[in-house]
């Protein structure tokens, strides 16, 4: 498949607006403009339809999918630790704190090479690509060098990406061979890396873009954590952080300031429209009044959760409130770089916390009632929910939202997705099959602005 700037894309295509719906749109027509923006979406039936598809014909701008492929949104990954690539799928058997003192840390201090920060970060770039990721939130480490890098190279490969120089700098917390020397070079580190970010040649339109990241409230001096909401107030960058967790860190916070990560945040000026807050496993009922009222959004990892978090975060609950959710890989706390891989989990956590997990407990005991979401939800907080936590047009394919997109072939070698035809199926059925079966191998192309970022060759 070819870029398509300038195109008409004549696909079948799924869309998720709202959580727990889904648009399927047979033989739809999408028109996308020279800067990879959608300029319209036209369906059979609408007035415009048939002149739209003769134009397209004549002026040979007119794309057409394969049987059996499907154009879905881009998948916006919210929560991605990129120096952890290397330990994908390593040392998941010890608690949060000792995982990360005794494996994480060490590996996050060799990014001071910035010869191995491109090496790692180009093959991550390229997988995630691959798995249909258009848009990715990164943490990087405390070098600005190699965070540089990483930004540097989502700009070349052409992935949308937000981008943060970790800050921490607490002695008690932190080891002395990876940490901030002290609040003052944090706070600079992580202004100079807005700045190189947002004067990069070729990002005026602002394809990679800065955040601020104070690893999280325990890694982190109060002074700092104070200059980072100062610094947001002033610049208006996207902020991320880990909040209520696991056990651990959700109590860790509570010893120190006597309130929830959520409370202390926002009085540190760090909970924002823009904020985006890694798990909240263990946010409470006024800590969701707070966080939407704020507008500030969550990235769920439900993967990663099973691991490091003791809880499962109460997705529906939180979507029924209005809160502003979407999916993140967790990488390397989640072992898989796949966002559909997420999805699956995000549904089978969601069926565990209903039904319960103890089976000497009795049924009605177990569990709490209406939490299960469908495959409908996790398409949702995987492509719109994601774009709406980032207040940026993604994750739809609809007029004046970014062609981020990806094209899923159910019939591409090594498939796992048994295909019938289409009159044994509907389409809600096919959809449900992608979001429980789909791998890489059924991701045809990715494409980020109407541009191709990823293509598998044709068998």
């Amino acid at each position: 498949m070819t870029g398509l700037r300038g195109k008409v894309l004549k696909a079948t295509l799924f869309q998720a607006p709202a959580p727990g719906d889904i648009e399927a749109v047979d033989d739809a027509l999408i028109t996308i403009d020279d800067d990879g923006v959608i300029a319209a979406l036209s369906k059979p039936g609408d007035a415009v339809y048939d002149q739209t598809l003769a134009s397209a014909r004549e002026t040979h701008r007119l794309i057409e999918t394969g049987q059996h492929q499907y154009v879905l949104p881009g998948f916006v990954d919210l929560h991605i630790h990129a120096p952890q690539f290397p330990q994908l799928g390593k040392a998941l058997d010890v608690p949060l704190e000792v995982w990360l003192q005794t494996y994480t840390f060490p590996l996050e201090a060799r990014y001071s090479d910035a010869g191995y920060a491109r090496a790692v970060y180009e093959r991550l770039v390229d997988t995630l690509l691959a798995n249909g990721t258009t848009t990715a939130v990164y943490f990087g480490t405390t070098h600005l060098e190699a965070t540089t890098i990483l930004a540097d190279i989502c700009l070349e490969k052409g992935q949308r990406a937000l981008i943060g120089k970790v800050a921490m700098d607490d002695p008690d917390q932190c080891p002395d061979y990876y940490r901030d020397a002290d609040a003052a070079s944090a706070l600079s580190g992580t202004r100079q890396f807005i700045e190189a970010v947002q004067a990069m040649p070729g990002n005026e339109k602002r394809l990679v873009r800065p955040v601020i990241t104070p690893r999280f409230i325990p890694s982190c001096t109060h002074a700092l954590l104070e200059g980072l909401g100062e610094l947001t107030r002033e610049t208006s960058c996207h902020v991320q952080t880990h909040c209520s967790e696991s056990d651990w860190e959700h109590g860790f916070v509570l010893e120190r300031y006597g309130k929830t990560d959520s409370q202390a945040l926002d009085d540190l000026g760090l909970l924002t429209r823009h904020t985006v807050l890694a798990h909240s496993n263990f946010i409470t009922t006024d800590d969701m009044g707070l966080i939407k009222e704020r507008g500030a959004g969550i990235a769920h990892c439900p993967l990663s959760n099973v691991y490091f978090s003791n809880a499962v975060f109460p997705l529906r609950r939180a979507l029924e409130k209005g809160l502003r959710i979407g999916l993140g890989t967790d990488i390397a706390g989640g072992p898989s770089a796949s966002l559909l891989d997420s999805c699956r989990s995000a549904i089978s956590s969601s069926r565990l916390l209903e039904d319960g997990v103890n089976p000497r407990l009795a049924v009605g005991d177990r569990g709490v009632e209406q939490s299960r979401i469908d495959f409908r939800h996790a398409f949702y907080i995987a492509t719109s929910g994601g774009g709406d936590v980032l207040d940026l047009p993604i994750g739809r394919l609809e007029r004046g939202y970014q062609f981020d997109a990806v094209l899923i072939d159910l019939k591409a070698p090594s498939s796992a997705i048994t295909c019938l035809s289409s009159n044994e199926e509907s389409l809600d059925d096919t959809l449900q099959k992608i979001v429980m079966n789909a791998t890489r191998t059924n991701i045809r192309t990715t494409w980020i602005a109407g541009e191709v970022t990823h293509s598998l060759p044709l068998p």
